[in-house]
This record gives structure tokens, C-alpha cells and sequence, in this order.
């Protein structure tokens, strides 16, 4: 095979060209390494903004939940009393009565008189 420059030439050539390379590759490492420590406080400050937004979402849902359970006891204690209300004997009034007697009267009235 013959040589188209000449062994030193060729020598600095492919020299030259790994000098380059190394150097491509020393800066492509430094740029990573810059990138990373760019990156290092944004993810740092991504997750405290997710770790602060867990918390104010789980406290509002517990305010939420709270306030139901709330509300849910005092409609049950209402239904409870109005429950026990309905299952007290309640006393006519003369009104009642009044009107209960008539009833009656009523309807033997019409028992009587009805035909067989």
C-alpha cells in the first residue's frame, strides 16, 4: 500500500484529528456536567412545589371531608330527634277529637243505615 502524504504528515494529521476529538469530548463532558448542576436545583425546586401542593390538597380534602362528616351528623341528629317526636304519643287537640268523634259518627251512621 502506498502512502499518498507522507508518515509524518500522515502521523499529524490523525494527531491533530484525536487532538480534536479529545477536546470535543473534554467540552461535551463539561457541558453535561454544567447541564446537570443547571438542573439540580429545578428538580430540587419541582419537588418541593409537588410536596407543597400534596399538602395544601390534602388539607383542603380533609377540610372537605370534615365539613361533610359535619353537616352528615347534624342531618342525622335532626332525623334522631324527629324519629323520637314522631314515636311520642302525641295528644289530640279538641279540634282533633272534635273531628275524630264527628268521623265516627259518621261511619256508624252509614253502617247503620246501609243496605245489606
Amino acid at each position: 500500500m502506498k502512502a499518498i502524504a507522507g508518515d509524518k504528515a500522515y502521523n499529524d494529521a490523525a494527531e491533530s484529528a484525536i487532538a480534536r476529538v479529545l477536546v470535543a469530548e473534554r467540552e461535551a463532558r463539561e457541558s453535561i456536567e454544567q447541564a446537570r448542576l443547571q438542573v439540580e436545583p429545578i428538580v430540587e425546586h419541582a419537588r418541593l412545589d409537588a410536596r407543597a401542593l400534596d399538602e395544601r390538597t390534602a388539607r383542603r380534602i380533609r377540610a372537605v371531608v370534615d365539613a361533610f362528616e359535619r353537616e352528615l351528623a347534624e342531618r342525622l341528629a335532626e332525623i334522631e330527634a324527629a324519629a323520637e317526636q314522631a314515636a311520642r304519643a302525641q295528644p289530640l287537640s279538641n279540634d282533633e277529637t272534635a273531628a275524630l268523634q264527628d268521623a265516627v259518627r259518621a261511619l256508624a251512621v252509614e253502617l247503620i243505615t246501609a243496605p245489606p
